[in-house]
């Protein structure tokens, strides 16, 4: 009999007709997965092969917009979810009004998955396993209509105790790449540690998620400069690291992110379900990927009534000869733009999920700046290879590290927000920097659009940062920093970005969510942190609010709370 190794994850909900929805499990074995809802909804589907592993994205029809439905899973007619026992409520699918009044986004990054030690985790309380366990004791509590995860999703380069101890059992850790994964099956073991934790498994069976990578789950800095690709690609273990992290990605995380009527016309995902076994046409994919990264889309939009979001991938679509740095390259950079403009009058607020801040402190903005400058060589070749150098070793390679799309970005959002049809809100939604802020644009040569533009930040979900780092983030926010920062940009020659910025919330240190709740044209922003009942982290934890606030009304009006 089959039996659920992973899931079910609740993916896809559909807000134009509120009437389907995707579920992503990974059985044992090959089966038929199967979800029946309890108000007769339902779908099926074969499970496909990879790497000896068995998945399926089943899509659900016949849901009933508005309603919230139980559901539960099958393989091959038995059911395997709920599993028997289990002490949450049953797993939900709720769709949305059709035409919706507005949705609540909750978001964030950067989730270490390790289990605590002998009950005392030393990073503090895991912020959606606090969510989690909310909304189970409280089914009336609120809860967010989507989840965005903005990166570092697992974590292949930093594994847990449990983890190494069981990649010493499959080969020699003193060898590259050691207490770091390798290939495929340590993949799937980070997400069997990340997707298995009971709580988080419950809570994604039951609110729909939408995912984008970063660095760490390929490994840290990825894509920081060609030099260091270059050096990447002459180590005998990186052809498997990058190749077994695009293919997982797109099994674990890619899949989910896609429409029904999206996923029915990849040829990949076709040809993958109709394959025996699609490991060599997946391998095939992520080969070409790597090779030309301008040959894939990882980024991909969706609208939530009259919410949109687009979710950016700024790792894999990077162009980093020194001479022509983007973040984006010239495809992919065209595509956010249209989509961004595209019918602005079909929505109230645009969503941009980026798992890099596009402003930071203004220090580490002008430092990143300079070091750029220094590293395509403007101050010449010594002080280019001491500029690669910090790089690396400074992790100096955010939006404010690719200058020109910066700038690019800074215009379109200006464009975007300004004129008839311009929305409420342009909200840039992004984590890695392990704590959260929120900081508001100003463009000094131009009017200041219509619609409200700003960077909402929000990580870590479940991590820690030296006490010396959050020293530094606020000095960088500092009017000495300030001074500093423009020092560094004289030094390298560096132009004045096309925008000012202030910080007006922040910094917040700890692990936390940040909430938007978006009706009509008004904007709410709310960030939890999840903190410690017992001093000793063995009594539970609770979502404490730290900030709430309006976005469109009083531009410097915000409530803190304890």
């Amino acid at each position: 009999m089959a039996d659920l190794r992973l899931g079910p994850l609740l993916r896809y909900v559909d807000w134009e007709s509120g009437g389907s929805a995707t579920v992503w499990v990974e059985a044992d074995r090959p089966c038929t997965a199967e979800v029946r809802c309890a108000d007769g909804a339902r779908g099926a589907s074969r499970t496909f092969r990879i790497a000896g592993h068995h998945y399926a994205l089943v899509p659900v029809t016949g849901l009933t917009p508005g309603t919230t439905t139980a559901y539960e899973v099958l393989l091959d007619d038995e059911r395997v979810w709920p599993p028997a026992g289990s002490l949450f409520p049953d797993s939900t699918i709720r769709t949305p009004e059709v035409p919706s009044d507005g949705i609540t986004v909750s978001f964030g990054s950067c989730r270490w998955s390790a289990a605590p030690d002998d009950g005392h985790d030393p990073v503090g309380p895991d912020a959606l396993d606090t969510l989690a366990l909310r909304l189970a004791a409280d089914p009336t509590a609120e809860r967010p209509d989507v989840l965005l995860l903005l990166g570092d999703q697992v974590y292949a380069d930093e594994t847990s105790k449990e983890t190494r101890s069981w990649l010493a059992t499959r080969r020699d850790l003193s060898e590259p790449p050691g207490a770091e994964v390798a290939d495929y099956e340590e993949y799937s073991r980070l997400y069997d540690e990340s997707w298995s934790d009971p709580e988080v498994r419950w809570l994604l069976s039951t609110v729909p998620s939408c995912m984008i990578f970063d660095d760490h789950d390929v490994i840290d800095d990825w894509n920081t400069s060609a030099s260091w690709l270059a050096e990447m690609r002459e180590t005998a273990w990186w052809q498997d690291r990058i190749l077994s992290g695009l293919m997982s990605y797109w099994v674990y995380q890619h899949l989910g992110n896609l429409s029904p009527a999206e996923l029915e016309s990849d040829e990949l995902y076709t040809a993958v379900r109709a394959a025996p076994d699609g490991t060599d046409l997946l391998k095939s994919f992520a080969t070409g990927a790597d090779a030309d990264p301008a040959s894939v889309r990882w980024s991909y939009r969706r609208d939530f009534g009259r919410t949109r979001l687009l979710m950016v991938d700024t790792r894999a679509a990077r162009v980093l000869d020194e001479k022509n740095r983007s973040m984006l390259d010239a495809g992919e950079a065209g595509w956010v733009r249209e989509q961004a403009l595209a019918g602005r009058e079909t929505y109230d607020h645009l969503l941009i999920g980026t798992s890099l801040p596009w402003l930071l402190p203004p220090l580490i903005h002008d430092a990143e700046s300079w070091n750029a400058a220094l590293c395509r060589g403007d101050r010449g070749g010594r002080w280019a290879r001491f500029g690669e150098d910090l790089r690396r070793r400074a992790d100096l390679e955010h939006w404010a590290a690719f200058p020109d799309s910066f700038a690019e970005l800074a215009r379109l959002f200006a464009e975007a927000g300004s004129g008839d049809g311009a929305p409420a809100t342009v909200c840039v939604l992004s984590g890695d920097v392990h704590h959260a802020y929120v900081a508001e644009p100003s463009w000094p040569d131009r009017a200041q659009p219509d619609a409200r533009v700003l960077q909402l930040t929000c990580s870590p979900v479940h991590n820690s940062i030296p006490r010396s780092i959050q020293v530094g983030f606020r000095f960088g926010w500092s009017r000495t920093g300030r001074r500093l920062g423009r020092a560094l940009a004289r030094h390298g020659r560096v132009s004045k970005p096309p925008v000012s910025w202030r910080r007006t919330g922040g910094p917040w240190f700890g692990n936390q969510l940040m909430t938007l709740t978006l009706r009509g044209r008004s904007a709410g922003l709310r960030l939890e942190q999840a903190r410690a009942l017992g001093s000793e982290q063995t009594a539970g934890a609770q979502l404490v609010t730290v900030e709430e606030r309006e976005l469109t009304a009083d531009r410097d009006a915000s409530h803190s709370g304890a």
